[in-house]
């Protein structure tokens, strides 16, 4: 049935609805059916009329049904189902596809049967309003919670509904409630504890609110001014369609309360304004509020400006105006950092210490007076979510929004805001995206991870954010890892050479140049041993070895895993992020959650390393720890953890804090150590003197230059395998055939964490897909995604093909996720592969399993995730650039080999760590003796510290080894020949030199 046919007329509703209508007003309409359950309105996938279902998982989603029940409050079904959500799930009644939208302007609200529970959880209600479709409209939102049992009919005034700030679909129509074209609803159901529920029969009701057609506002809800100076707030009237006033408007003002005091901090004010009838939509008026000098040192001090609003609904909050804090030892910026932090620490309450140590999500404070009311001291935007539009412009808008309400606290401490910026600002729209770090490592360029960390650092400061949560220093050591392309490879001598990406993020050691308007604050995660994970070992969900067990002596836990974490620190990060995972050292402690281990964090990490920086947690993870949630918070606490990442439990962390603390479960001291930590990384970024956003360099996100960075990056991340023949590069001449799933997709191209937390397929960024890198490179190119264009009269044959996006656990192996081509991947290979020569790249984040097929292929590329700039993968397939990329992970022949690593003892795998085949122009000659000679001149260099001569012996040696050896390797050859590549990176440069010379003999 089409959705028009429900809205029948009131008459004809009348007498199907007994409760609705012994309920209303003699005076009120009879109520308007939206969804009466009976089997009306399908259920459906999007895009399409009807009920669809979502989540954030795969599990997520929630089971609908009608039912017959015989209590339903209306007609015979109703609707229900169950849940299990560890992340976001709900349903949506979409008007999208086939119905006009509807007009509901003339009712009050919505209202509907929910069957109670009683369980104080909130269910979250939100309409779609204006726009061109469902999917292109203003989200509003508002929410109930059931503390009821039984059936109840649940009324949701369209004056409750509040602008969504976490997240918008295509961007603001006009972020007013016009009420004249909706196209449906929606209901989000609560996380975290299975549950199910029934409702029923939907409806408009009442007489329109005369507030929905006229509302007041403030420019903002927080007006700093400095002590002398005069605040100017301006209040504006706005109507539904812009319409003019068609009944005036009157708003009253008066100064009272807060923490200044009348007549002597301010001078008290008080008058009416009047907007009459007729007055056009957007006015505006303004108040003065004069402050006075009293030339006393003290805390920001607060003029609440109260307003009576009559004829239009009223501001939602009261404006203040904030007296700036002044002449405190804490704000002079030429004392010490240590001097202003040790100030400010005296002056500051347990409450206010405790906002210090939390970190909130954006999604989650709204328009942000929690971060006022809590003292908060971080937000961060999770995967996805942005602000709307999701634009450069937009994202300062939103912090400098943010930071504003850290003004209105007693010591206007800021808020330092942080973004999982993994492969360039990877949640904006435009930036320039990168290869994953998977690629970086195979580029072995660490030249080109600085160069990485700069652009991304330039590009996420000039949004406003001064703190990335990046690098991932794990040593991946099992590529069935969801998380593989997040580690730049398996050996930790790789991942360390890669750590100048801290320099490029941050700059000097010292701190020096965190206060740069394109340097950020670098996390280095997930200490410690992430990437040593044992499959099977998870116990999130539906995951299978993300978030699971390491089980390491001491020893291989110092060789492998801590590594990388010595370098960060010398190199100065400034935050560490603990793991999901558990660790297990065989101490008869057995497997416990890094977020607990103090002798790890505050052992390994602050007192043997020398860690000075902080350490924020990663998201949630306090609430896989044992116990409840007080005990959660005091071991994250007494472990080293200075501050919790609790995106949506922000005030529940803050006030267990607090009364942990109180009761002496947690120390004054190791409190103040956190705080202390924390606000010398916020004076080093320089936030105290400039909180909002520098976007003098907004203008360089995406552009030219920095996607020159990216498009050589991806070009040194691919890694040549195979080239029988000497296929690649290919010639302009050639007549060239593109086929696969991933040849001309972007959002495949460049993975998980781009734009939203998993990623997915499609044009979802801007850049050039491998396809139109192929065709600007000037080839002449014909394209077919599944190669059923016919096949003859080609010269080469190049078949594009991979994985689709994901990310963390949702990407486990055995999690819907193997290591083989899909089908129609599969058959594209063997199509073009059988009718000409072919060359194969494989787009993924790891190894895919490839030696079925690898004799009937002639090339074959490893391309990883390179990110928006196909160009750089077409300069190396047509040689513009020489393929130079090696692996940075062992290629395993099957998935029984894995775990599979450089330096295991039986060593066999399809390809070598470190093996990658070169295009430069002139490949070396010699042989035996000639590598005898090399080894005593590298031998010579890594004495006298000559490490260029001595990389580039071994790399002279590497490819005398793989000229002999490709095409026939063997275990007697893999073995040492990965060994060599670690060898090299830990500057024993002669002995690589002999690993090599022995895996020549070899073959």
């Amino acid at each position: 049935m089409r959705r028009t046919a429900l809205l029948a007329s009131a008459a004809l509703l009348a007498g199907l609805l007994p409760w609705a209508a012994t309920a209303r007003a003699a005076d009120e309409p009879a109520p308007t059916t939206v969804d009466r359950f009976e089997g009306e309105v399908p259920f459906a996938k999007q895009p399409a009329e009807g009920i669809f279902t979502w989540g954030g998982d795969t599990d997520d989603p929630p089971a609908l049904r009608l039912a017959d029940r015989a209590d339903a409050p209306e007609g015979a079904k109703v609707l229900t189902g169950g849940y299990d959500i560890s992340g976001y799930g709900g349903f949506t009644h979409d008007y999208a596809a086939t119905a006009p939208a509807h007009d509901w302007s003339a009712h009050r609200g919505i209202r509907f049967w929910w069957d109670g529970r009683n369980n104080g959880r909130k269910i979250t209600v939100e309409i779609k309003d204006g726009g061109a479709h469902g999917e292109a409209s203003e989200l509003w939102t508002t929410s109930f919670t059931d503390e009821f049992t039984g059936w109840k009919q649940v009324e949701l005034p369209f004056t409750d509904f509040a602008y969504r700030t976490d997240y918008q679909p295509v961007g603001g129509i006009d972020h007013i409630l016009g009420l004249k074209e909706m196209w449906g609803y929606s209901v989000t159901l609560p996380p975290g504890a299975k549950g199910d529920f029934a409702m029923d029969g939907v409806e408009l009701y009442g007489t329109a609110d005369p507030a929905l057609r006229a509302s007041v506002t403030t420019d903002a809800p927080v007006h700093p001014v400095k002590e002398g100076g005069t605040a100017k707030v301006k209040v504006s009237v706005a109507t539904t369609g812009e319409a003019p006033l068609a009944d005036p408007v009157t708003v009253t003002y008066t100064t009272a309360g807060g923490t200044a005091t009348s007549g002597t901090d301010y001078t008290p004010v008080s008058g009416t304004l009047t907007f009459p009838a007729g007055t056009a939509s957007g006015a505006t008026r303004t108040i003065e509020v004069p402050t006075r000098r009293d030339r006393t040192a003290e805390p920001a001090e607060t003029v609440p400006l109260k307003l009576t609003v009559t004829g239009a609904k009223a501001p939602a909050e009261t404006p203040q105006v904030v007296i700036d804090a002044h002449g405190l030892p804490y704000l002079d910026a030429k004392l010490p950092i240590r001097k202003r932090v040790a100030d400010l620490l005296g002056r500051m309450s347990l409450a206010e210490k405790a906002g210090q140590m939390t970190q909130a999500e954006r999604g989650a404070v709204g328009q942000g007076a929690d971060i006022t009311a809590y003292a908060l001291g971080s937000l961060l935007s999770g995967g996805g979510s942005t602000p709307t539009p999701n634009t450069p412009e937009a994202w300062a808008k939103m912090i400098d929004a943010f930071q504003l309400r850290a003004q209105a606290t007693r010591f206007q401490i800021p808020l330092i805001y942080g973004v999982d910026a993994v492969h360039g600002h990877n949640n904006l729209t435009g930036a320039t995206i990168l290869p994953h770090n998977i690629g970086i490592g195979a580029a072995r360029d660490p030249r080109l991870a600085y160069e990485t960390g700069a652009v991304t650092a330039a590009e996420v400061r000039a949004t406003g954010v001064p703190w990335d949560f990046a690098p991932c220093l794990c040593v991946s050591r099992d590529e069935r890892w969801g998380r593989a392309y997040e580690s730049y490879g398996e050996d930790p001598a790789l991942v360390e050479s890669m750590e100048t990406v801290i320099q490029g993020l941050q700059g000097r050691a010292n701190g020096k140049d965190l206060s740069r308007n394109d340097k950020v604050l670098a996390t280095a995660k997930h200490f410690v041993a992430d990437g040593g994970t044992a499959y099977g070992s998870s116990t999130t969900g539906t995951y299978t070895i993300d978030q699971g067990v390491t089980t390491v002596t001491r020893e291989q836990l110092e060789d492998i895993h801590l590594a990388p974490y010595q370098e960060a620190v010398d190199r100065g990060v400034g935050t560490v992020m603990p793991s999901y995972s558990s660790l297990d050292l065989g101490d008869g402690k057995g497997a416990v959650k890094m977020h607990a281990r103090g002798d790890m964090i505050n052992g390994v990490l602050k007192d043997r390393m020398g860690f000075d920086g902080f350490v924020i947690s990663d998201y949630n993870a306090t609430d896989q720890l044992p116990g409840d949630r007080a005990a959660q918070v005091r071991a994250a606490v007494n472990a080293g953890v200075d501050m919790m990442m609790v995106p949506y439990s922000y005030k529940e962390f803050s006030t267990t804090l607090a009364d942990e603390a109180r009761a002496g479960r947690v120390t004054s001291k190791r409190i103040d150590d956190a705080v202390t930590r924390i606000l010398t990384e916020k004076m080093k970024l320089g936030l105290f003197e400039h909180p909002y956003a520098d976007t003098t360099h907004a203008a360089a996100i995406g552009s030219p230059e920095h996607r020159k960075v990216a498009r050589r990056a991806a070009a040194e991340s691919q890694v040549l395998l195979k080239n029988k023949g000497g296929l690649l590069p290919l010639k302009k001449t050639q007549r060239v055939y593109v086929a696969g799933s991933n040849a001309d997709d972007i959002g495949n191209q460049t993975g998980g964490w781009t734009v939203t937390w998993q990623g997915s397929s499609g044009n979802i960024v801007p850049g050039t897909t491998i396809l139109q890198g192929l065709r600007k490179a000037g080839g002449q190119v014909t394209y077919s995604k599944d190669a059923s264009a016919p096949t003859g009269g080609y010269d080469v044959g190049v078949v594009v093909v991979g994985e689709t996006p994901y990310a963390e656990g949702a990407g486990d192996v055995g999690n819907g996720h193997d290591l083989t081509l899909s089908a129609a991947d599969q058959a594209a290979v063997d199509k073009v592969c059988a009718a000409m020569e072919c060359a194969v790249l494989i787009v993924s984040g790891r190894p895919q399993l490839i030696g079925d097929r690898l004799d009937k292929i002639d090339a074959l590329v490893a391309s990883w995730l390179p990110g928006t700039e196909g160009d750089g993968v077409a300069d190396v397939l047509y040689g513009k650039r020489p393929f130079t990329g090696q692996l940075p992970v062992s290629w395993p022949k099957s998935e029984a080999q894995l775990p599979i690593n450089v330096g295991d003892t039986a060593y066999d795998p399809q390809f070598p760590y470190g093996w990658g085949l070169t295009t430069l122009a002139e490949p070396p000659q010699g042989g035996t003796s000639t590598l005898r000679a090399l080894a005593a001149r590298a031998t010579a260099a890594e004495r006298h510290g000559d490490a260029r001569t001595g990389r580039a012996l071994v790399t002279r040696a590497r490819l005398l080894v793989q000229q002999k050896a490709a095409g026939h390797l063997t275990q007697a050859v893999s073995k040492p020949f990965a060994d060599a590549d670690h060898l090299l990176l830990t500057g024993r440069y002669g002995k690589a030199v002999q690993k090599l010379a022995e895996a020549y003999r070899a073959a």
